[in-house]
């Protein structure tokens, strides 16, 4: 999937779009994509100016977004039919080395359980094949409307 395929399947956009390609997919089973990191991005302004680390926060973001395109895909629904997966939980986080700017951040999820609506997803992000960060989420899967 290309990032305007991407964009159909979620309501993310700049400077929240933290996909840029998904490479596979298996419907309810697992993904993988990418996010290419650049001294571009505005983050970088502040986080650090002398030494750009990008936030684990925003690799744990990395994560749902990917995880959220493979429950997307897997139900054939997108944001626009008024779903959303928001954040239910995050266990088990584990940051193994920084990443920065020129990085390949290579983004997995696997379904592990669909319960009702809570899904929970392992998941991990790589660079250069080594392991960035490690965290299990949990996203419910809701209406828009829902949401007030």
């Amino acid at each position: 999937m290309d990032v305007n395929k991407i964009m159909s399947l979620l309501p993310h956009r700049y400077p929240m779009l933290l996909v840029d390609r998904i490479t596979d997919y298996t419907a309810f089973k697992n993904i993988s994509g990418y996010k290419n990191v650049t001294i571009n991005e505005e983050v970088f302004n502040g986080h650090f100016p002398s030494n750009p680390i990008f936030p684990g926060v925003l690799t744990i973001e990395a994560l749902a977004q990917v995880s959220g395109i493979l429950g997307f895909a897997s139900t054939n629904t997108t944001a626009s039919d008024g779903k959303l997966y928001l954040f239910a939980g995050v266990d088990n986080v584990r940051f193994k080395r920084p990443v920065v700017p020129g990085d390949k951040l290579v983004l997995e999820s696997e379904v592990k359980t669909v319960k009702r609506n809570i899904w929970r997803f392992q998941t991990q992000a790589l660079v250069d094949d080594k392991i960035v960060c490690k965290a299990e989420l949990l996203c419910a899967y809701t209406d828009k409307d829902e949401i007030k």
